[in-house]
């Protein structure tokens, strides 16, 4: 029930995401729920290898790379999801900024 809780609350961030930032755009409800679900999956399975694998330039960076691999897990996830589209890069960066302080708002207020 948490898990699904979750990504209902999500979906909703992200629609409100789509309202206040130009260059992202998510044609309905059901998008924006398939989208928090696929962004859940990318976050959960490939984002730990990512960070992994550019360990050294997030370190140099002092972890702000890791930013940069969440606007590219946000824009990938966009690029095969019909109804969600993110033009640009600046878009996704700060719509991943956005999803991440949704995402921890809604793992706060649901446990």
């Amino acid at each position: 029930m948490n898990i699904l809780l979750r990504v209902l609350f999500n979906a909703l961030g992200l629609l409100l995401i789509a309202q206040f930032i130009p260059g992202i755009d998510v044609s309905g409800v059901y998008v924006a729920i398939i989208s928090a679900l696929i962004l859940g999956l990318l976050n959960l399975i490939i984002k730990p290898v990512l960070l992994i694998l550019t360990l050294p330039i997030t370190v140099i960076t002092l972890g702000l790379f890791a930013f940069v691999i969440n606007a590219a897990l946000f824009y990938f996830a966009a690029s095969f999801i019909d109804g969600f589209d993110v033009k640009g890069f600046l878009p996704a960066f700060i719509g991943a900024l956005l999803m991440s302080l949704v995402s921890a708002v809604g793992n706060r207020w649901i446990d």
